[in-house]
């Protein structure tokens, strides 16, 4: 079986991790194969939402450890340059929104993959969790950064030092992720919002996913420049003309990404 899954449905590309027998932790041939396809889907114009999931009962339990056993730290520093790095950088700066439907365990890597993505969301069974520090690791593939700015530093802090699991409702409260959804009706509440993202006028969601990014460290004065400079290339898309003339004409807006 592949190692990653991609198929694209109605504008939509789903990329599942493939790897249930191992809780989709992820190895190198898996994560150079998950660039690939996220570069695919930043090249390719059909593709106006991504969505990422998991197959069997876990969305990603991190790196797979069966790799580093009686490894240096250069070893996992590479891990980290060449795999998880660019991955979690690939997802920031991909110019299309992205899902990340998490369906079960989302553990060390893997939930921070998660926690990268444009909208989060989880079935009610999901559980995160920090796990780096049960064996001695500092928490990577981004979480360091993305964590205390969605939950705060006290409540980051105690996740990353006590790895503790964390139950799909804890983190809605928190403010880890958008959205969660029972089991049953997961995937099919999960695809209804990729496909109202996919409808939407994806350079304006673009524009949307860099200004926040440069939000987390810009000064209120930088970020007033920075929606200055995203807003006029806003107005000179087709589908902000066609935005506002659908409002004029009351009718549902057209939106083709450009």
């Amino acid at each position: 079986m592949p190692l990653i899954l991609f198929d694209i449905k109605d504008a939509i590309a789903i990329i599942t991790f493939n790897r249930s027998d191992k809780m989709n932790a992820i190895n190198r041939e898996m994560a150079l194969l998950f660039q690939e396809k996220l570069d695919e889907c930043q090249s390719n114009k059909s593709i106006r939402c991504v969505y990422i999931t998991g197959s069997g009962k876990s969305f990603c339990a991190g790196q797979d450890l069966s790799e580093v056993i009686d490894s240096d730290g250069h070893t996992v520093n590479k891990i980290l340059r060449e795999q998880f790095n660019p991955i979690v950088w690939k997802i920031r700066t991909l110019e299309k929104p992205v899902v990340g439907a998490v369906n079960g365990v989302a553990a060390g890597a893997g939930a921070n993959i998660a926690l990268a993505c444009d909208v989060v969301l989880a079935a009610e069974s999901v559980y995160f969790t920090q796990a780096f520090s049960k064996i001695g690791l500092v928490p990577d593939t981004g979480g360091t950064y993305i964590l205390p700015r969605f939950i705060g530093w006290q409540r980051a802090s105690a996740l990353m030092m006590l790895a503790d699991r964390i139950s799909a409702s804890e983190a809605e409260k928190m403010g880890m992720l958008y959205k969660v959804f029972p089991d049953d009706i997961f995937k099919e509440e999960t695809m209804k919002i990729a496909a109202r993202l996919a409808e939407m006028p994806t350079r304006s969601l673009a524009m949307i996913k860099h200004a926040l990014n440069f939000s987390v460290s810009n000064t209120f004065e930088q970020q007033l420049k920075i929606e200055d400079i995203y807003q006029q290339r806003a107005v000179e898309t087709q589908d902000y003309k066609e935005g506002v003339k659908a409002f004029l004409e009351k009718r549902k807006p057209l939106f083709k990404g450009k």
